[in-house]
């Protein structure tokens, strides 16, 4: 017998638009703005919400996409690293062009993201409320250093 996919309609709030998909409840908000709604700038890394490439803003708060089942998200407001300025003016993205963060790129939108949301709660971190916020997110390229001092320009 051939397992059935039930799909369902979701009306989701996603960088201050809202935007519908027909998909299964199950499937991964990643999956959904990547496949569905072409917002590619969130990545997937690992799968296991483990590396943070694929972090987002739920309600304003850095959360991991690629566990998030767009059934959870009802009408909680999504942002994406495209939604955080459309020309790249937000303080972080600034600061991550003037301290040459990127190398690969890869895992940049998820440590934007996530150092967006550790500045939101906290507009001073000390380096080790850094370290510790960011601690998820992973860079192939180890530029922990200037991703730190990045964020140390961006609160100021």
């Amino acid at each position: 017998m051939k397992n059935k996919t039930t799909m369902a309609k979701f009306s989701l709030k996603i960088n201050g638009k809202t935007r519908k998909v027909e998909v299964d409840p199950t499937t991964p908000v990643l999956w959904v703005l990547r496949d569905h709604l072409d917002l590619v700038g969130t990545k997937y890394g690992c799968g296991i919400a483990q590396c943070g490439a694929c972090t987002i803003h739920l309600n304003g708060t850095a959360i991991r996409s690629c566990m998030l089942p767009v059934s959870a998200v009802g009408n909680q407001e999504v942002t994406t690293i495209e939604g955080l300025s459309e020309a790249g003016e937000h303080p972080v993205q600034k600061a991550w062009l003037e301290h040459d963060v990127a190398q690969c790129g890869y895992c940049q939108a998820g440590q934007i993201m996530s150092a967006v949301s550790l500045l939101k709660n906290n507009p001073k971190p000390s380096d080790e409320e850094i370290e510790n916020a960011m601690s998820g997110n992973i860079c192939r390229c180890a530029t922990y250093l200037r991703i730190k001092e990045a964020i140390k320009a961006a609160a100021k």
